[in-house]
């Protein structure tokens, strides 16, 4: 079990965690392009991001530099409702002006294996990334990286894995591997809500979950709200 270097941040409500980390992903890809003439980010899915994802849409960003990819996707239909890109379209990039060409989509209406190896293909000889966006389930699972289920961090993993079975519908999946998501200038991980409050108590108290295998060497940012802070942080 690799130890997690995490450091906590903790608002006083949604809003205000909404506003810092919108803020703080507009000045991450600043950085990026000022020093590299592009902002690579990965998103994370989920309901915990999206209104995130909205208050982006009214920040200033040159949208032209910014480079999108998808850390999971649900094996679904392009387009259906329940894919994290149908959701990160609707809600913001559909709104913006990133080139069409520089959203990369998984395209996980492959199926898993195909899914998996043609993102793989779309990820070759790409650097680390300038921010991975990871949130956490209240099984501990991150992207599509599930307890017990393959999570990609040995030695010569590939950078996207095929999930068949995970324990949450849809069980098909494509998730990039946790050693891909490690490749990664920053990583923050975003948790909200008192449903999580047991989930973070457990990962606190050193549960072996999934986000353990996601190791840069900046660490990890854990944004949270109050409602999800466990009684007492390490």
């Amino acid at each position: 079990m690799s130890e997690l270097r995490l450091r906590w941040h903790v608002y006083s409500d949604l809003d205000q965690l909404i506003e810092t980390v919108a803020n703080g992903i507009v000045s991450e890809a600043a950085r990026a392009i000022s020093a590299a003439g592009r902002f690579l980010v990965v998103l994370a899915g989920g309901s915990t991001p999206r209104p995130i994802y909205a208050r982006l849409v009214e920040l200033n960003t040159p949208w032209h530099q910014w480079h999108i990819y998808f850390g999971d996707e649900r094996c679904l239909r392009a387009g259906h409702p329940e894919r994290n890109d149908t959701m990160t379209r609707e809600v913001w990039l559909d709104k913006v002006a990133i080139p069409v060409d520089q959203i990369h989509a998984v395209p996980a209406e492959l199926g898993p294996d195909a899914g998996a190896k043609s993102y793989a293909q779309e990820l070759a000889g790409l650097g680390p990334f300038d921010l991975t966006l990871l949130g956490l389930g209240e099984d501990g699972h991150t992207a599509s990286l599930f307890p017990g289920g393959p999570l990609g961090c040995q030695r010569g993993a590939p950078d996207v894995i095929a999930v068949h079975a995970a324990p949450k519908p849809p069980a098909s999946r494509v998730s990039m591997s946790a050693a891909r998501l490690t490749r990664s200038q920053s990583v923050q991980l975003i948790v909200t809500g008192e449903e999580k409050r047991a989930t973070l108590a457990r990962l606190r108290d050193g549960a072996d979950m999934p986000i353990r295998s996601v190791n840069p060497a900046n660490g990890i940012d854990l944004f949270l709200d109050r409602s999800a802070l466990p009684t007492t942080v390490i």
